[in-house]
C-alpha cells in the first residue's frame, strides 16, 4: 500500500499530515471540514499552499518544491530523547528517567528523592543534555513540561521547594544542574511534547 499525504484546510489543526490518524483527529466531528489525501508530500504541500479550491497541477516544478516543504509538526522526531518525572506528594518522592523515543529504552535514571515533578522535569532536561554532550550527539530532547523548559532556558529553578534536611541532596542537585546550564553550550533542541497529537510521552511513568 503506498503511502498517502492529507492536507487539512479546515479542521482542529491545519497542515499536512503523513498518517489518516492524525488526519481524522484534527477533521473528525469538525463542522465544515476539508481535506483531501495524497500520493506525494510534494503534491500535498502544493494543494495546502493553493488551497482548497485552487488547481492543483500534477506534476509541480522541482524548482518549487523546497518553497512548499513548510515545517510540519503532526509528526515528532523519533531520533531524540525523551524525559519526564513522577512525583507522589508536592513536594514527596521524586524520580526522573530519559528513554529512547524510537526504541523506548531507558538510557538514564534517577531517584527517589525528595522534590516536585517539575524539579525533576528540569532535572531530567539537563541530565539529557549532559548525557548528549558526553556522547557529541545533537539530537533533540521532548518534555512535556513548559515549566521546566522554560527553567532550563533561564537557566535557573524557579522554585519554591524550602531546604530542609530531606531536601539538601535535591537541592545540590539544582545547583549542579544550574551551574552545568551556565558553564556549558549545547545544540540541542528541546521541544515541548505535543501529548494532545502524540499520546503519552514515551518516558511516561504511567502512574496518572
Amino acid at each position: 500500500m503506498k503511502r498517502k499525504y492529507y492536507v487539512v484546510w479546515k479542521g482542529r489543526k491545519t497542515g499536512v499530515f503523513s498518517t489518516w490518524d492524525e488526519c481524522r483527529q484534527s477533521v473528525e466531528g469538525f463542522s465544515g471540514a476539508k481535506y483531501k489525501s495524497y500520493l506525494s508530500e510534494e503534491e500535498a504541500w502544493q494543494a495546502y499552499k493553493t488551497g482548497v479550491n485552487g488547481d492543483l497541477p500534477k506534476h509541480p516544478p522541482k524548482a518549487n518544491i523546497n518553497e512548499y516543504k513548510k515545517p510540519s509538526y503532526s509528526e515528532y522526531i523519533a531520533d531524540s530523547i525523551s524525559v519526564d518525572a513522577a512525583c507522589s506528594g508536592n513536594p514527596g518522592p521524586m524520580e526522573y528517567k530519559g528513554v529512547s523515543t524510537k526504541t523506548g529504552e531507558v538510557l538514564f535514571s534517577f531517584g527517589p528523592i525528595t522534590g516536585t515533578n517539575n524539579i525533576g522535569e528540569f532535572l531530567a532536561i539537563v541530565h539529557g543534555l549532559g548525557y548528549l554532550k558526553q556522547r557529541k550527539s545533537n539530537i533533540p530532547i521532548y518534555s512535556d513540561s513548559e515549566t521546566a523548559i522554560k527553567w532550563v532556558k533561564m537557566k535557573k529553578a524557579n522554585t519554591s521547594l524550602p531546604l530542609t534536611v530531606e531536601t539538601k541532596k535535591t537541592w545540590e542537585l539544582i545547583r549542579r544542574a544550574e551551574k552545568w546550564l551556565a558553564e556549558n553550550r549545547y545544540n540541542n533542541q528541546i521541544l515541548k511534547w505535543n501529548t494532545e497529537l502524540w499520546g503519552e510521552i514515551k518516558a511516561d511513568f504511567g502512574r496518572k
